[in-house]
């Protein structure tokens, strides 16, 4: 009877034993480890913080047979760098924002913010269910890497401005820390663009070397103290109506991961990207009222013959984008014929119920 239970016990164990490693084929108690390099401050509210939650998840989601480590920008590498620092394969993974990424192709712009474009429910919509995400794939497939959404802030602020913006003619000369498209748009309007990675704006702008900043929101902009360089806060963000953050992955450390690791790290960045957006929104708000009734935040929304000419010039800038090479015109029109069919529903569903909400 002895030798019969133990028998059993050993087969139990056996089987047991084999369906762990059924599981895991390629790891056979062995733990990955990944690098992730980041265009944020390290741990900052929102951006740095949606990096370090989707490296957590991705990290207790497969039970810790994969790790991700997070570095901060200039930790491992300079902000601006971690796409090429993924591509050459110094880290696995990277997390920032595809506009960004422009110099290596135009078309990435798209895949982030477009100036009156599409909303962080329209984004996710056009990514997931309406083509996008496989364009963003041939976007970045020369590079070697997979590109995922991994966040949303959101409708963002217009920016903080030294002086009043009354006219068009105030935005000639400007010198503003403004990315992507929307910097294409403010050149166009006579200002001045200029590009910085999060951990240098807030001295810039005090210093004078530039006149002013967008940045992403409330939440964020109070964390950096931007109220205490400049005092006027102008709303809507015309610029980035639905910013989607990415984490981009290096298409050979991807390929050499089980089948079940690969999918937990896709799902872990849609998480992630859900995630994002709901911090964002609860936590605006609470974030906008103690800059104006602590700080005395002057909140101003743009003129509308302002916003009329911004418009305009996007409209052009967009286009104008889209005609430089074949990949960003085929881009371009998914876009352009998505955001379209998505407005007509919405005029009839979220706009319209907003408006009776509102008492419109």
């Amino acid at each position: 009877m002895k030798r019969r239970d133990f028998i059993r016990a050993s087969g139990a164990g056996a089987l047991a034993a084999g369906g762990a490693l059924a599981g895991a084929p390629a790891i056979a108690g062995k733990t990955i480890r990944w690098k992730m390099v980041t265009t944020w401050p390290k741990n900052f509210p929102g951006l740095g913080t949606g990096a370090n939650f989707l490296a957590r998840t991705i990290t207790e989601m497969s039970g810790g047979r994969l790790k991700v480590k997070v570095y901060g920008a200039k930790e491992l590498v300079p902000a601006f760098e971690t796409f090429d620092a993924v591509s050459r394969g110094t880290a696995q993974m990277g997390h920032g924002a595809a506009y960004y990424w422009k110099g290596k192709s135009e078309a990435a712009q798209f895949f982030s913010a477009v100036p009156f474009g599409l909303t962080a429910q329209e984004m996710n919509a056009w990514l997931y269910h309406g083509g996008g995400l496989e364009l963003w794939r041939e976007v970045y497939a020369p590079f070697g890497l997979i590109p995922a959404a991994a966040g949303n802030t959101g409708v963002q602020m217009g920016g903080w401005f030294n002086k009043t913006i009354d006219s068009v003619d105030d935005l000639k000369g400007l010198k503003m820390r403004i990315p992507g498209l929307g910097g294409e748009v403010l050149r166009r309007a006579g200002g001045t663009p200029v590009s910085l990675p999060g951990g240098e704006i807030f001295t810039s702008l005090q210093s004078g070397a530039i006149d002013a900043t967008e940045w992403v929101g409330p939440y964020n902009d109070l964390a950096f103290g931007l109220y205490k360089a400049a005092k006027h806060y102008y709303y809507p963000g015309w610029h980035e109506p639905g910013t989607t953050l990415e984490c981009f992955i290096n298409r050979k450390a991807f390929d050499a991961l089980p089948k079940d690791l690969q999918q937990i790290v896709t799902h872990a960045c849609r998480v992630a990207n859900q995630d994002m957006l709901a911090e964002y929104t609860a936590r605006n708000n609470a974030a906008l009222q103690t800059l104006v009734d602590k700080h005395k935040v002057d909140l101003r929304r743009f003129p509308e013959p302002v916003m009329s000419r911004l418009k305009q010039l996007s409209d052009e800038v967009v286009a104008e984008i889209a005609a430089k090479d074949a990949l960003s015109k085929k881009v371009y029109h998914a876009f352009r014929t998505f955001r379209d069919q998505v407005m007509a529903w919405h005029d009839v569903s979220e706009r319209a119920y907003m408006a009776a909400r509102a008492g419109l």
